[in-house]
């Protein structure tokens, strides 16, 4: 996982279930959270699917946990036997699973006797968990170590984890986030703008700077993108027209 900038929040999110690697099944979860997020000036820095494997897993939020994100892990929550997501983060945090008193009362409180044996299963949380209420059944998820666990039905994922969000960063909104702007130029390929895009990254080492080649039939076309604060982008968007001009790129 790359390196932050000083202030950078890092966001990642864990999709797990063999369904998804299978194909038979398809991800909805990128869409939501990113669209949550950017509602909070957020953006999702990494993405991981992983399946039902339990080592892989295990490794998967040892990983995670050692990066320092805030983590969304969507799927692996409920009372089978291939829901993995409680065990395996405990795991990784090297702590044992206890029951949430919390979590036990409202299992007790809607089911009743068919609570058990099995349904108790999902209140068997990694010690130090909190709840993450759910507006859809009832049923929690859970937070701990800023990894968020919540259920892979995206119908109830996506209020939980904007509740998530509310609770985390109350005092933020899409003006806090990143402002990018696009130039595209005409007849001209990527490779032809490598210096010039080396010299942007040495300048502006603080915007992300993409390059993108768009195919035509008539002539080829390049889309340059700066993604950062708004008064960085509005300096090095002047800067890189300066170098695109100088270079014979643009015009005055």
């Amino acid at each position: 996982m790359a390196e932050r900038e000083p202030g950078e929040i890092e966001i990642g999110a864990v999709i797990i279930g063999d369904e998804l690697l299978s194909g038979k099944r398809r991800d909805r979860h990128q869409a939501h959270l990113t669209e949550a997020l950017a509602e909070k000036g957020l953006e999702l820095s990494w993405i991981r699917i992983v399946g039902d494997n339990a080592r892989l897993l295990a490794q998967t939020f040892r990983e995670t946990l050692a990066s320092g994100a805030e983590v969304f892990s969507f799927g692996g929550i409920g009372a089978t036997p291939d829901d993995r997501t409680r065990a395996c983060l405990a795991e990784a945090l090297g702590r044992p699973q206890v029951p949430h008193p919390d979590f036990m009362a409202i299992l007790e409180e809607r089911f009743g006797a068919e609570a058990w044996p099995h349904r108790v299963r999902m209140a068997e949380l990694p010690e130090g968990a909190s709840l993450i209420p759910n507006p859809v059944n009832g049923i929690p998820g859970f937070s701990c170590e800023r990894h968020h666990c919540v259920p892979g039905f995206p119908v109830m994922a996506e209020p939980m984890a904007r509740w998530v969000l509310e609770q985390r960063f109350p005092d933020r909104d899409a003006a806090a986030g990143a402002v990018e702007e696009t130039l595209r130029l005409e007849n001209v390929t990527e490779s032809r703008l490598v210096p010039i895009l080396e010299a942007m990254e040495a300048a502006f080492p603080d915007l992300r700077i993409s390059c993108l080649p768009r195919m035509d039939r008539n002539a080829p076309q390049v889309e340059l993108g700066l993604r950062g604060p708004r008064a960085r982008v509005t300096e090095g968007q002047a800067a890189l027209r300066q170098y695109l001009i100088a270079g014979g790129f643009l015009s005055h």
